[in-house]
């Protein structure tokens, strides 16, 4: 038998074995721990922060890596990966779910694209899961359902689409759900309020749920409920009373209806409500006035009735927020609202209040008094002189009451803060005040509709932020002070309808920045000021009628390009209608009547096609009715009555209803057939327009045949002088033949490329060389839009089309002519995008010297290139406005959607080459339209196109820095090409600034404001007027997100920079988001 002391020895090693045999075991469950995190890493492209330098193949102690958090155990496991604003790009990686000891994962704010792995859902002990802000699409993974440990999940802040998956509502430990600001529909699961008992948090806003909102059961322990900009339906549950936790219920800007339920008022601990922009109605229940926990109380835009208690001020005395305008509401304001004494908003307006307004001077953080549009009364106006100690105060809406009196001096010591004076439409009479220049931060100030009387102040010229003036329809009497012409921030200025006098003043003109200008019903008399037309845009309207003015209409009146209302009628205004106002291509409405004008209606206004109505009645102009006013579409009011216009009118168009044409007093004019009760035009009439037009027809030919003869004689001497002689060792009959084969490959290369710039389902216009000559000008340097060494562009009309086209003329004898020629063909071959500049038709011939000549012609952008709009000043221009914040958004998401579509929807795919806002152009519409693609490539299969700093053909600040090294085109050049343009379009600084040098570059420079000093590094012009002074709120919205991404297209390895796809999905969300949030802008 074996001893005791052998047994103890086998013992011994089996204990050995077998722990060995466990910390192997141990070993390989850690293993799999760094490999899942190694295989995360593989899937991030950039992480320009460097946190994951440390993550390497070579590590073993993966415990220590950057963002990862180990437990205390052994073996070592991974139980949390915090990446919060890690900055990094890439996709999420489903190699996660290898991490099954995981708790707690935060990744958030990073531009991880793609969809969310379903492999997370295999994690058994995740409670949190942070993927806002991450650029994720797609669904939310059923799988997650799978999970019992889950109690926070903030998927918020992405592209989400689809549903709630019902089985979430499995997780039974969830207390935290955010899926707000996605594109999730359908409706909210109605178990979501009855399995998930633990639910503190609930944030579903900014979304497209639709049907009704779930019933409240189990619910008992939810806090914070939001629901707000659905599409939700339906009575508010009764149940939601239930949740006596409850502190936010947030259910505005839907479509509920019904009666607000009392049990709201049961939620004693509730400090937020927000019922507004919904369809409610009846009374609001008592309940609600006696929640004394009640901070922000917001039921606007409803349609609820009922009268205001008297003791409100007492029972929610730590109200901040009060909100009722846009109601039916009657009765007294409550006096008792003086008590409020944390009120910072109260918003009344829109209702049919009466009676006093109360004292509330009390309130000392008041900051906005919105009261108008009810039936108050001023009294003494005590009221107002209180307001002076609401030292807060930035807006004071009382407009459309009944409030009479003098206005008090008092109105000049309200808050230094105040922005916004809004006392229109009501009875104030009395002058005003002098010292009105002490509000030295207003930006509006509105007093129309009034009984005020005496002059305007010349002080009012010191209101330097102000943006709007209406002093319209009052008793104002004296002359405009020129002290308005150094408000330089006026956009709008009406003063119509008053009794002012003298000259209209010449400093009008340094307000450059004037959009509108109502003078009308006054009695200004003398001349039009030329300075006028200098520099405003004046892009809304010009009103001068009903004055007294005198002289000519200034042809500098041209200049507005954008105008949309011209008014001078009734006054006594003579000469001829100028010319130029025929380059006021957007006008719609166009008013002399009653003047003293004559001469005919000038030909250019044939260029008027968007106009909408004409009157020009009552003056003494003659020739005949143009032709082309029956050709306008949009054209629904013309009167031409009382003038001496003679023949025949057209027939099209709108003179085909009597309601649309006044020609009236007009005893010469005739029709052919009988219409507008004028006579049939006799045979002499007829003869004064058909026989002409027959001996033009006639002639027209016969002319152009002599004409031609006599080119054709021309051509052929200068061709026998210019190409004979190199032939002169050639017999004849061989030169002849030489010379014709030259012109028969010209001819056929022509074909050649209208093949490839054909589509099959379009047919393109033919354009001579002749046609662009004329249109042209032949040339006149005063149609050149741009030059550069590849061709210049010139602005023309084509006969046959009088709408603008921009001719690109291609310079042959550069190296780089033919090939950007061909390439734009290409483009036009290949590419169908709203976003992208396709040429309209081209032009391949012989010029007149007998050299090849290529054209193409592109339909005219009227607001011009990216560049002029955002360095006006470079470019000796100023523009009708700066570009806002919304603007800039959106031109942004254009040209990315632009570069996305040639890089992922085209094969081959097309790289530009040279993105620069000198080649993004905007019609209209101010949609971008990217142009140019001269030097663009297009990528094909296996083909490696290499690039230098020597022969790239972009432009110094947008090239990519690996064309330094040599390396290959690709792609991520556009990129690179793009963030620096983004990022010009947010700071409004060149990359060849001045202040770039000794290495600081347009990305390096707002890297190193982001993200703190994001506020100082914008273009200081913008106009961000939509967000409302909520500044730190719209930077972190907007700006900060924007800013990131620009700096992500910008990193310096081409590899580690998002794609255009991603890019412009990015884009597009915040530009919807920013859209939505201001429709009304």
């Amino acid at each position: 038998m074996p001893s005791m002391f052998t047994l103890l020895y086998i013992l011994l090693i089996l204990f050995s074995v077998r722990t060995t045999i466990l910390e192997a075991a141990q070993a390989n469950k850690s293993e799999i721990d760094r490999q899942a995190l190694l295989c995360f890493k593989s899937g991030i492209s950039s992480y320009p922060l460097g946190i994951l330098d440390s993550w390497s193949n070579n590590s073993l102690n993966f415990c220590g890596w950057k963002g990862v958090t180990c437990g205390t155990k052994f073996p070592p496991r991974v139980v949390s990966l915090n990446f919060n604003y890690a900055r990094l790009s890439g996709k999420l990686s489903g190699c996660l779910g290898n991490l099954t000891f995981l708790s707690r994962m935060n990744l958030a704010y990073n531009n991880l694209s793609g969809t969310i792995p379903e492999d997370l859902g295999m994690l058994p002990n995740l409670h949190t899961l942070n993927l806002a802000g991450s650029y994720l699409q797609g669904n939310i993974p059923i799988s997650l359902g799978a999970s019992n440990s889950l109690s926070y999940v903030n998927h918020g802040n992405n592209t989400l689409t689809g549903g709630i998956p019902l089985s979430l509502t499995n997780c039974s430990s969830l207390n935290t759900l955010i899926l707000s600001r996605n594109n999730l529909s359908g409706e909210i699961p109605s178990t979501l309020f009855d399995n998930l008992s633990k639910l503190t948090k609930v944030d579903l806003q900014k979304n497209s749920f639709t049907g009704l909102i779930p019933r409240f059961h189990k619910v008992t322990a939810l806090k914070f409920l939001c629901l707000t900009e659905n599409f939700l339906s339906g009575n508010i549950p009764l149940s939601i009373g239930n949740v006596s936790s409850l502190t936010s219920i947030l259910l505005g800007q839907n479509k509920l209806s019904g009666l607000i339920p009392e049990t709201i008022g049961h939620t004693t601990k509730l400090l937020e409500l927000d019922l507004s922009f919904n369809s409610l109605s009846g009374n609001v229940p008592v309940s609600l006035y006696n929640m004394s926990s009640l901070k922000n109380f917001s039921v606007g835009s409803n349609g609820l009735v009922g009268q205001l208690p008297s003791y409100i001020g007492h029972s929610l005395p730590t109200l901040r927020s009060l909100i009722m305008g846009s109601n039916r509401l009657e009765g007294l304001i409550p006096t008792s609202l003086a008590n409020m004494s944390n009120l910072q908003m109260l918003d009344l307006s829109d209702n049919s209040l009466n009676g006093r307004v109360p004292s509330l001077g009390s309130l000392a953080n008041l900051s906005q008094l919105v009261l108008g549009s009810n039936l108050l009364e001023a009294h003494d106006w005590s009221f107002l002189t209180s307001l002076a100690n609401c030292t807060q105060l930035t807006k004071l809406s009382l407009e459309g009451n009944g409030l009479n009196g003098s206005l008090p001096a008092a109105v000049v010591n309200l808050s230094t803060r105040l922005q916004d004076l809004s006392l229109g439409s009501n009875q104030i009479s009395g002058s005003i005040p002098v010292e009105i220049s002490n509000l030295v931060n207003l930006t509006s100030l509105r007093m129309e509709s009034n009984f005020l009387s005496g002059s305007i102040p010349s002080t009012i010229g010191k209101l330097q932020n102000l943006y709007v003036l209406n002093l319209s329809k009052n008793k104002l009497s004296g002359q405009i002070p020129p002290s308005v012409g150094d408000i330089t921030q006026l956009g709008k200025l009406y003063l119509d309808d008053n009794n002012l006098s003298g000259n209209i003043p010449d400093s009008l003109g340094q307000c450059k920045g004037l959009l509108e200008l109502n003078l009308s019903t006054n009695s200004l008399d003398g001349s039009i000021p030329v300075k006028l037309f200098d520099r405003p845009p004046l892009s809304l309207g010009v009103d001068f009628s009903y004055n007294k003015l005198i002289g000519e209409i200034p042809s500098e009146v041209g200049n507005l390009a954008n105008l949309a209302l011209l008014n001078v009628s009734n006054n006594m205004l003579f000469g001829t209608i100028p010319e130029a106002l025929g380059s006021c291509l957007t006008l719609l409405f166009l008013r002399m009547e009653k003047n003293m004008l004559e001469g005919q209606i000038p030909q250019s206004f044939r260029k008027l096609r968007s106009i909408q109505q004409i009157n020009l009645a009552r003056n003494n102009l003659s020739g005949s009715v143009p032709y082309f006013f029956g050709d306008f579409t949009l054209l629904d009011k013309l009167d031409l009555s009382y003038n001496n216009f003679e023949g025949q009118i057209p027939s099209g168009g709108c003179f085909r209803n009597s309601s649309m044409v006044v020609l009236d007093g007009n005893k010469m004019l005739c029709a052919r057939v009988s219409m507008l009760g004028l006579r049939i035009c006799d045979d002499t009439q007829t003869k004064n327009h058909v026989p002409l037009l027959r001996i033009v027809m006639i002639i027209t030919p016969l002319i152009a045949g002599v004409l031609l003869l006599c080119l054709v004689v021309t051509v052929w001497k200068r061709r026998a002088q210019l190409t004979f002689p190199r032939c002169n060792k050639i017999p004849g009959v061989l030169c002849l033949v030489a010379n014709r084969k030259k012109r028969e490959a010209v001819a056929n290369q022509k074909i050649r490329e209208v093949v490839a710039c054909s589509n099959h389902k379009e047919t393109l216009k033919k354009i001579s060389y002749g046609d662009i000559l004329k249109a042209t000008n032949w040339f006149c340097s005063v149609h050149t839009i741009s030059s550069t060494c590849t061709g210049s562009v010139y602005v023309g009309r084509f006969k046959s089309d009088r709408s603008l086209v921009a001719i690109k003329v291609f310079n042959l004898n550069e190296p780089g002519g033919y090939g950007s020629y061909f390439t734009e063909c290409e483009v036009l071959r290949s590419t169908r995008h709203r976003n992208i500049m396709r040429p309209m038709t081209l032009c391949s011939t012989l010029d007149s010297k007998n050299h090849e000549f290529k054209a193409l012609v592109f339909k005219f952008m009227v607001n011009g290139s990216l560049d002029r709009w955002l360095h006006s000043e470079q470019h000796n221009v100023i523009p009708d406005r700066v570009l806002s914040f919304g603007q800039r958004i959106c031109i942004a998401t254009d040209v990315a959607s632009a570069l996305d579509y040639v890089h992922n929807q085209l094969t081959p795919p097309l790289i530009h080459c040279d993105l620069k806002p000198h080649n993004v152009l905007l019609d209209d519409n101010m949609t971008a339209r990217l142009s140019d693609f001269g030097s663009a490539k297009f990528l094909l299969p296996g083909q490696v196109i290499r690039k230098s700093l020597v022969d790239v053909g972009g432009t110094i600040g947008y090239i990519a820095p690996e064309y330094g090294l040599g390396c290959k085109i690709s792609v991520g050049a556009d990129v690179y090409s793009f963030g620096v343009l983004l990022l010009e379009l947010l700071t409004g600084k060149r990359p060849t600034d001045d202040m770039f040098i000794d290495g600081l570059t347009l990305p390096i420079f707002s890297e190193s404001m982001f993200p703190g000093l994001v506020a100082e590094m914008l273009d200081p012009h913008m106009a961000h007027e939509e967000h409302q002074g909520c500044v730190e709120a719209w930077m972190q919205r907007y700006i900060v997100p924007l800013v990131a991404l620009g700096l992500s297209c910008t990193v310096e390895s081409p590899k580690d920079r998002p794609g255009m796809k991603d890019v412009c999905a990015k884009l597009s969300s915040l530009r919807d988001d920013f859209l939505e949030r201001h429709h009304d802008d």
